[in-house]
């Protein structure tokens, strides 16, 4: 598979990564041996980039993947929602630890959303000090914000940014806001241009637009703005449509069957702000007893129109 220089970084990685998420406990929840062959049968293929996160639970997987070497060249980009300078410095210590690794290669401020940076500062600070003490190779942010993606661009010290960007503009949010897709890579394009690393998440805008399969990865991949595109996998015929796709193999009728997927409410991502809830026209999204959205599969249409609504993008399908 291709591989581009990530920014100014000097770390190079495929155009395509590699996102744990769905294969851990929040979605798919698989066996740690069956999640780790999916990822050794991406890296086996090409894929050299790989995302996660502290909360995603799933540095097992990375970890049992690894275990039996082979994979020299393997770049790994892990973030934490810490705010403070302790839990941010804990949480790369701890990525350390369950992943084996003296350095990580990227670590990021996850999820950053209007007006925190200045309420994560001291997380910031513990990013810097981290990557001065060699623990880490690059530092940066993953976010869902326009405004902030326009801000990474004048950091100085920031070295990749990570933001969320699909066709259908889904997700994409300024202030309390949704924003649109031209705005969101107006500041993508000007974090490229101060030379700052850019992978994108959410092509499929969190599985809602899987349907649409080939309309999503063309407008992505043809943003040259973007160095690497990071895809969820949970299954390795998910690794081979892609791979398919890339090499011009996939006939251009062809969408995966997405029949028996279902609409699920992430609840570590939850607000309970009812949005989805007020959007569902079947009347299939309810409040469970913990206060966040449900989803009644008996009454759900998946007609996607809970998706766009959701501020955090919780609503996600698989």
């Amino acid at each position: 598979m291709k591989k581009v220089m990530l920014g100014n970084t000097g770390i190079e990685v495929s155009i395509v990564g590699f996102g744990v998420l769905p294969i851990g406990p929040s979605q798919l929840a698989l066996p740690v041996e069956k999640g780790a062959e999916i990822i050794k049968y991406a890296f086996s293929h090409g894929i050299n980039f790989i995302d996660t996160a502290q909360y995603y639970r799933a540095y097992p997987y990375i970890s049992e993947a690894l275990k039996e070497g082979g994979f020299e060249d393997i770049v790994i980009c892990s973030k934490s929602l810490a705010a403070d300078y302790e839990g941010m410095t804990e949480a790369i210590l701890e990525a350390q630890k369950e992943l084996n690794r003296d350095v990580i290669d990227i670590f990021l401020m996850h999820e950053v959303r209007s007006g925190q940076l200045e309420e994560r500062a001291q997380a910031w600070e513990a990013l810097k000090d981290a990557k001065a003490k060699g623990l880490v190779r690059a530092i940066g942010l993953s976010t869902h914000h326009v405004d902030i993606c326009m801000a990474a661009a004048s950091i100085p010290e920031l070295d990749v940014v990570f933001p969320l960007i699909n066709y259908a503009g889904l997700g994409i949010r300024k202030g309390d806001r949704f924003a649109s897709r031209e705005e969101m890579m107006e500041s993508i394009r000007a974090c490229k241009e101060a030379g700052k690393g850019v992978f994108s998440m959410k092509a499929f805008g969190g599985g809602g637009l899987t349907g649409s399969y080939q309309e999503a990865l063309n407008y992505i991949f043809s943003q040259q703005e973007i160095d690497s595109v990071m895809i969820g996998f949970g299954k390795t015929t998910e690794v081979d449509d892609l791979l398919h796709y890339l090499d011009g193999s996939m006939p251009k009728d062809y969408n995966p069957d997405v029949s028996k997927k279902k609409v699920h409410i992430n609840h570590e991502d939850c607000e309970g702000c009812g949005a989805c809830k007020n959007a569902c026209p079947a009347g299939a999204i309810y409040w469970g007893e913990n206060g966040l959205a449900e989803v009644d599969h008996e009454k759900c249409l998946t007609c996607g129109y809970c998706s766009p609504v959701c501020p955090v993008r919780a609503v996600i399908m698989y």
